[in-house]
């Protein structure tokens, strides 16, 4: 998988800026096949700052009930939560 097709988008909520203002924590969504390594080298490498650590997670699938059957709304998809090195930023998510 190339470098740039792990990170797919931002995850920007108010939970997650928060976590970037005060313990200098970014979160993307990635692709469902990244791997940790796959995911510190994408962010160091896209955006040049220095990646402490990486947690991923798998959201899961949101469904929605009509009647007996059940349907997918929004499928599974994965998010890495980034820690920056102190000093580090990155200006996508500046003054949002």
């Amino acid at each position: 998988m190339h470098i740039y097709e792990v990170l797919k988008r931002p995850v920007v909520t108010e939970k997650t800026m928060i976590a970037t203002d005060e313990q200098n924590k970014v979160s993307f969504e990635v692709d469902l096949r990244a791997n940790k390594l796959m995911v510190k080298q994408a962010v160091e490498k896209a955006f040049d700052v220095n990646v402490i650590d990486v947690h991923i997670m798998v959201m899961p699938a949101k469904t929605a009930r009509r009647g007996s059957s059940t349907r997918i709304r929004h499928p599974k998809w994965k998010k890495a939560i980034v820690s920056l090195a102190p000093g580090d930023r990155i200006q996508l998510f500046e003054g949002v």
